[in-house]
């Protein structure tokens, strides 16, 4: 498989494992009612900072949870006039590639910077993706060929799902001698072969390419394809006709076994074609739950930017705060074709938080419950982000722009401290419970945690196993037989977290308990 390399790879490739896992403060949480200082639970998140840190300090509690991960990142353009900066001199990233790259990245290009900043955050998100889940990148002809090879090499060219052309502008305004740009790209991978694209409803046009020329008493069909959508080696295989004709496999191979596709043939589910050079899948009007998804999409099917500058000037009562925001058309389709009704939506590149109100439109529609996580490192992630989702709530718009609120909730945060100093030792200035909830979830593969009051030490019980963390800030704590005359949870196992142990080998395996060492045996994720 072709890689790509460019100055600063060999700096970047590994370099999450190096970001700091920070502690997510809640600052305040907003429904209906309005803003709450106490935690009213959501699990809707708005997230302020930088979202390479963000998406490290979500890990514990989410890896391999997120069904439908949309980003739209800078474009590298060269623009620097927008409010959200379409390429990577923002002073941040400067600093960071210094800290990160070093001198080296004082000779980087524009797209040398541009693929260090975009390598370790699409190595996060391929990680927070859940294995039935995917991943949807907008993107222009500035970068999209090196985006499309970074990710064959971080996702896995096999889970490549396609390149979505969405058209964006029906302007014909452009410059001489120069093609007028009117689509993006949006860059489509999955977790793993267990993601499944959803169909999308079928109109009363669509119904109409359905016919019936052999009367096949099953009713309406309408010729499908037979190949993969992704690549399958092990579905490649020739098909020899009843009149001897070989019909070679595609090159991503077929959509069944050979053994599926037979059957489907003597019940007459698939047929050979006039001269027997191909086999057509019939797709029957009654039977079919919608269509599928085609990758060219047009303003009627996710609008248009012009629209969505519209929709945000109805939303803050004026000038659009954005000058290429994305339309919620959009990512109501991609949601409906990537996810179920209580799926999880990340989007950490938020901008305007067209996600957050894709999401909340979608929820009102069905009834759903479906949660967003937005992160956005901008200034304006409180001010136009946050508050965009706030009046979404409640509604939004004067006479004839006024929509009706979609009601919901979410919570505000700040990314804090870090959890470990740069020896590895716990940070003293972390609220131990944020300690506590870390350990958990890096244990139990992001259970959700819910203190013990009964137990100061006690973490919970997960899989007939016992959890404690015996700790302090101000002394050593070991794990000896005092400590257990204070453990009252039976369970068939227990894991200890201590300072040290004064229990002998023969103890620990008597009462089945499996010693931890702070802070060296805590994972670090």
């Amino acid at each position: 498989m072709p890689t790509l390399d460019w100055i600063g790879k060999d700096k970047v490739i590994n370099h999450h494992k190096d970001v700091p896992y920070k502690v997510l403060e809640r600052k305040y949480s907003f429904d209906e009612s309005g803003m709450h200082k106490e935690d009213i639970h959501s699990n809707n998140m708005i997230i302020h900072g930088d979202n390479l840190e963000a998406l490290k300090s979500l890990l514990p509690q989410y890896e391999g949870k997120i069904k439908c991960i949309y980003i739209d990142p800078p474009y590298n353009t060269g623009n620097e006039g927008w409010i959200y900066n379409d390429n990577v001199n923002d002073p941040k990233i400067r600093k960071w590639l210094g800290e990160v790259v070093g001198k080296e990245g004082e000779d980087l290009s524009r797209h040398d910077k541009w693929l260090c900043m975009m390598y370790p955050r699409l190595v996060l998100l391929q990680k927070l993706l859940a294995d039935d889940g995917a991943i949807f990148i907008s993107i222009d002809d500035n970068e999209v060929y090196n985006l499309k090879l970074i990710c064959d090499e971080i996702f896995s060219q096999s889970n490549f799902l396609g390149d979505v052309i969405w058209q964006h502008s029906v302007q014909s305004n452009g410059y001489g001698g120069k093609f007028v740009s009117q689509f993006n790209h949006t860059i489509v991978y999955s977790k793993t072969n267990e993601f499944v694209l959803k169909n999308l409803p079928r109109t009363e046009k669509d119904n109409k390419l359905y016919k019936n020329p052999d009367n096949d008493p099953r009713g309406k069909w309408r010729a499908g394809y037979c190949v993969n959508g992704l690549y399958r080696p092990n579905l490649k295989y020739d098909i020899i006709t009843p009149n001897g004709n070989i019909i070679e496999s595609p090159e991503k191979g077929w959509r069944w076994s050979k053994e599926t596709l037979e059957k489907k043939i003597q019940e007459g589910e698939i047929i050979y074609n006039a001269d027997e050079t191909a086999i057509i899948h019939k797709l029957y009007l009654n039977d079919l739950d919608g269509k599928v998804p085609e990758n060219i999409w047009t303003k009627g099917d996710a609008g248009t930017t012009r629209q969505a500058t519209t929709e945000l000037k109805i939303l803050f009562g004026g000038k659009a705060p954005f000058d290429t925001p994305k339309p919620t058309q959009l990512l109501e389709r991609i949601i409906q074709i990537a996810s179920d009704d209580k799926s999880i939506i990340l989007d950490s590149f938020a901008g305007s938080g067209t996600t957050a109100h894709a999401v909340l439109n979608m929820n009102k529609s069905d009834g759903g419950n479906r949660k967003f996580i937005l992160v956005e490192m901008g200034d304006y992630a409180d001010t136009i982000t946050a508050e965009r989702v706030k009046r979404v709530i409640n509604g939004y718009g004067e006479e004839k722009n006024a929509v009706e609120g979609t009601g919901g909730n979410f919570s505000y945060y700040e990314l804090g401290n870090p959890l470990f100093m740069q020896d590895g030792t716990i940070n003293n200035e972390v609220d131990i419970t944020e300690v506590r909830k870390y350990v958990w979830y890096t244990e139990t593969n992001g259970i959700e945690y819910k203190e013990d009051i009964q137990e100061k030490y006690f973490l919970g019980s997960y899989n007939d196993i016992a959890y404690y963390f015996y700790y302090e800030k101000d002394r050593v704590t070991i794990l000896d037989y005092e400590f257990l005359t204070s453990v009252h949870k039976k369970e068939q196992a227990y894991v200890m977290y201590a300072d040290s142990c004064a229990l002998s080998d023969s103890d620990l395996q008597k009462w089945n308990i499996t010693f931890k060492k702070i802070p060296r045996d805590i994972e670090h994720i």
